[in-house]
């Protein structure tokens, strides 16, 4: 039996942490949303989008090794460490190999996590229906954890765990009704996210360079009409020396002579346009009156298509 892929249940933003005995508190982890797909013969991994990335993460297509299932279907967020915490420019650099000599080279030194928070069939049957609760019961009986598999834990003080994320500047948490049923491809206050600031995927239009070295990345997104607008720079955040003298490199080639924004940039001086088909992921505080982001800090690269890169994106 051919397991289809399905649009997972994602949590809506709150600025506040809901409580009481009815919810529970998640780390949310910065790293690639996958969905596991064991039809008890074959796996395949997907992430949010649709995409396949099987090959990416070859470590985990053994199925039976970390999970007692005859079938199943696993929710959870695939995570690659960065000096001892979750970085999205490290899980990004295995998720967008394609070469089969570099992924294996990469499974040794980039290695990766799969931390599982749900579970949406197993054994022939759909338990989407089922509470939070039950199918959390049901990942404790089925999963195998170990190095490389790990079950996300479950807080009732989400208050105290979310001091702790600020604390050490990771991405948030994620809160729960214990009650909540699955609902594919939903989005609803039954599941709530808080993040200590805006995640973005935008596309490179432009640079500028210190005494001859790229030191910012002018950025866009593209409007209703299709306008390409400019939202703001930034340095180079969270990619090291090598990432960032590879991205110049790969810039290089792509600059053009005119202006690839539609409105024109605050930071004009000395940029070089550049022809709109990079994309990154940026993590900011809020937007400032004129449109742009305020303190964005650069994640890692994104392997999504620019068109994708829209002012309505929903992070």
């Amino acid at each position: 039996m051919e397991l289809k892929p399905v649009a997972p249940f994602e949590p809506i933003r709150t600025e506040a942490l809901p409580v009481g005995p009815d919810w529970i508190t998640q780390v949310k982890w910065d790293g690639v949303r996958i969905l596991t797909y064991y039809n008890g013969k074959d796996t395949r991994l997907i992430n949010r989008k649709g995409n396949e990335r099987s090959k990416q993460y070859p470590e985990f297509m053994d199925v039976p090794s970390y999970c007692r299932a005859d079938s199943v279907i696993l929710d959870g967020e695939m995570i690659a460490l960065a000096g001892g915490r979750p970085s999205f420019h490290e899980v990004m650099r295995r998720d967008s190999l394609r070469r089969e000599q570099e992924i294996r080279f990469a499974v040794k030194q980039i290695p990766a996590t799969h931390m599982i928070f749900d579970v949406l069939y197993y054994n022939g049957n759909w338990v989407i229906d089922r509470t939070l609760a039950e199918r959390q019961e049901l990942l404790q009986d089925i999963v195998v954890p170990s190095g490389q598999i790990q079950l996300v834990p479950s807080y009732s003080d989400g208050e105290r765990l979310f001091a702790v994320m600020k604390e050490r500047g990771w991405e948030g948490v994620v809160s729960k009704r214990l009650d909540s049923t699955y609902a594919l491809g939903g989005k609803d206050g039954r599941w709530q996210k808080l993040k200590l600031g805006y995640d973005l995927q935008a596309v490179i239009g432009g640079v500028t360079y210190r005494e001859g070295v790229m030191n910012a990345l002018l950025l866009g997104l593209y409007d209703e009409h299709g306008q390409f607008v400019y939202i703001g720079h930034t340095g180079s955040g969270k990619l090291n020396q090598e990432a960032w003298r590879s991205l110049a490199n790969q810039i290089t080639a792509l600059a053009v002579k005119d202006r690839t924004f539609h409105n024109v940039p605050q930071r004009i001086k000395g940029a070089v346009w550049v022809q709109p088909l990079l994309t990154v992921k940026v993590q900011f505080m809020e937007w400032t009156p004129g449109g742009t982001m305020r303190h964005p800090v650069l994640q890692g690269m994104a392997d999504i298509p620019p068109e994708s890169c829209t002012v309505t994106q929903s992070m």
